[in-house]
This record gives C-alpha cells, structure tokens and sequence, in this order.
C-alpha cells in the first residue's frame, strides 16, 4: 500500500529579484502562512523552505533557504510550489470540488463540476452542460462526492 499524500499548487516562482537570491512569487492562494518562514513548500525540483517572505506589489520577495546568488533564483524560474492542504473545516479546498455532483435546494441535480474558473466576484463552478454557479451560493460540500447549493430562481435560465 503506498502513502499518496495530497498536495496543492499554491504559487509560482515568476522572477529572480536583486542578486542574493531572492525571487518573485506569484502566491495562488489568500492563505499567507503558505510563505511563512521555516515553511516546506514541494516542487518538482525537491523540497524548499522559506528563509524570508514579504509581500512585494501583488506578489511577494521570498528568500529560499539554500538560493543565495541570482544565477541560482534564475534557475527557479517557473518552478511550482506546491502545499498539503491546511486543516480548516470552515474552509472550500478546490481539490474537493471536484468530480462532485451538484444539487440545488430543492434537491433537483445540476451537474457535476468538471472545472473552477476563478473570477473576480466569486470563482465558478464548471459543471458538465456548460452551467456556471458561483462559490457564494454553496451551502454544504462533501468532497468529491456531493456539492448543495442554494441559487436564485433564474441563475440557470
């Protein structure tokens, strides 16, 4: 039996920033503490720990134990950074979203969800025939299985 252990992408190394090491990170997430030093982020290279991080414009300057020259920033150009998911049940995980099938308030079955497409005022629910429901209107989640949501008459006309 094999450990398959879940990671999330929660941000992108864009840049080398200045020439001790430091790069830009494009952070997919609004949970800060992604960044927070001593941290262990995955990536396709091996695992990298935040020395540093502050936020920089809209994204942030972090400094990577071990990265202490541009040449080897540069390197980390593109490179994903990746988390296991955080233990907070008040929160929606988009890896949870997915494959579920969802039902509105009166039990009726919409769709399942094949996608979440970010968008400014609610990221959206995908669902197979095309349907679009923003998160805001989800009332319960049980992952991958079962999505409730409570919409107003009309949103899928």
């Amino acid at each position: 039996m094999t450990d398959e252990r879940i990671t999330l992408e929660v941000g992108r190394i864009v840049k080398s920033h200045g020439l001790r090491g430091q790069v830009i990170v494009d952070l997919w997430t609004d949970r800060d503490e992604r960044l927070a030093p001593a941290t262990v982020l995955e990536t396709p290279r091996g695992p990298m720990t935040v020395k540093t991080a502050a936020r920089h414009q809209e994204r942030w300057l972090v400094q990577f134990a071990g990265v202490s020259t541009r040449e080897e920033a540069d390197a980390l150009r593109g490179v994903v950074l990746s988390a296991e998911p955080l233990d907070d049940d008040d929160a929606i995980w988009i890896h949870e979203l997915f494959n579920a099938v969802v039902v509105d308030q009166h039990g009726a079955t919409l769709g399942t969800v094949v996608d979440v497409e970010a968008n400014p005022a609610s990221d959206l629910l995908v669902l197979t025939n095309g349907a679009l429901i923003p998160l805001t209107f989800v009332v319960d989640v049980t992952p991958n299985e079962l999505i409730t949501v409570d919409i107003p008459d009309g949103l899928l006309e």
